[in-house]
């Protein structure tokens, strides 16, 4: 055993001598020493408790107070994001309203222009009848996007398909859903999708059935009163006219051809801003709209109102554009209608 400097015993290393942790030392363990918890609770040796209620001042904490001090800013941003919420649904519902009765009560067609023997025509209705060129139209000129055919064969094939009637009304309008032979299915999407988004838009009770006029039926035998095809750009210039350089799409008595131009379905028109699927929706409306009789071509009624479905969008909703196709019509030049593709857009 070693020993010190004063001649006694070394205590051994790694064990800590008793008087390093007696009742002199100041219950502070040793830095090589354990933290120790204490566990009694009625130990009253530690630090002395205030007595709050013998303190006057001393108030004790509200139920708000207690709220706030458990969630901190969460408190305060729990009710003012319930009022934001609130004003959002309100100037919402406020708004829908406004859109619902004010604009849009300018865009429904008007019953009393509907031809009903528009089937007895033989010229076709809705294409442009002017010499006029393309660079005179910029709304209408077609946007870029993805390929379309041109010229195709000239025949058409019926899609299968057929249902009951949709709508009320008592004049039920039979259809065929039709493609012309030589499309590339994978550039307007197939004939599934294409037979979809004509039945759809036209069972929609803001489409044509929504003032309980007509009904359609779509078939796919016999002889239908209104055939919706899908059609190359010759072809559809072959049915609705040479006069204009832009693409355009018509009806065609004759033939009770509902012409739908595969490069505005593709590509749509410049005022719907790349919307394509309501560009389709107007497409289908204003054209199958001929076909039950609306013939004439309609102006934006109402500066900032929805644009009426007869209105010729396909080449710009500003009646300044349009009129540069039909000088003859009757209207505001300075009037500018928002893009619709519905006849009854509040039903």
């Amino acid at each position: 055993m070693s020993r010190t400097e004063d001649g006694g015993p070394e205590p051994e290393r790694g064990r800590v001598r008793a008087k390093d942790v007696g009742p002199r030392s100041s219950g502070r363990p040793r830095p090589d020493q354990p933290l120790r918890a204490r566990w009694d609770p009625t130990d009253d040796s530690g630090r002395p408790r205030v007595d709050r209620d013998a303190q006057p001042e001393y108030k004790k904490q509200s139920a708000l107070g207690r709220f706030v001090s458990t969630y901190g800013w969460r408190a305060y941003a729990i009710p003012v994001l319930s009022i934001l919420t609130i004003a959002l649904i309100v100037v919402t519902v406020r708004d829908g309203r406004t859109d619902a009765l004010e604009p849009a009560a300018a865009a429904s067609p008007d019953s009393a222009a509907r031809n009903t023997d528009i089937s007895k025509e033989t010229r076709p209705i809705g294409a442009p009848t002017g010499d006029i060129q393309a660079a005179a139209l910029p709304a209408g000129t077609l946007p870029q996007g993805g390929p379309f055919t041109e010229r195709a064969r000239k025949t058409f094939r019926v899609l299968r398909g057929g249902g009951p009637p949709v709508g009320t009304g008592g004049q039920v309008y039979t259809y065929t859903v039709e493609v012309e032979n030589g499309l590339n299915p994978q550039d307007y999407g197939g004939d599934p999708t294409f037979a979809k988004m004509v039945d759809t838009t036209l069972a929609n009770p803001r489409s044509w059935i929504g003032d309980g006029r007509v009904s359609f039926r779509r078939v796919d035998r016999g002889e239908p009163d209104l055939r919706v095809t899908l059609t190359s750009t010759g072809t559809t210039r072959e049915l609705c006219g040479y006069q204009i350089r832009l693409e355009t799409s018509c009806y065609y008595p004759p033939q009770a051809r509902v012409t739908l131009n595969e490069a505005r379905w593709v590509r749509g028109a410049l005022s719907y801003q790349g919307d394509d699927v309501a560009y389709r929706q107007y497409l289908v409306n204003h054209e199958v709209g001929h076909g039950i009789g609306y013939e004439s071509h309609e102006a934006c009624r109402e500066d900032g109102a929805l644009a009426p479905i007869m209105m010729q969008q396909s080449f710009g909703v500003a009646n300044s554009e349009i009129m540069a196709l039909d000088p003859q019509m009757k209207a505001n030049r300075a009037f500018v209608c928002r893009p619709n593709p519905w006849p009854f857009p509040t039903r």
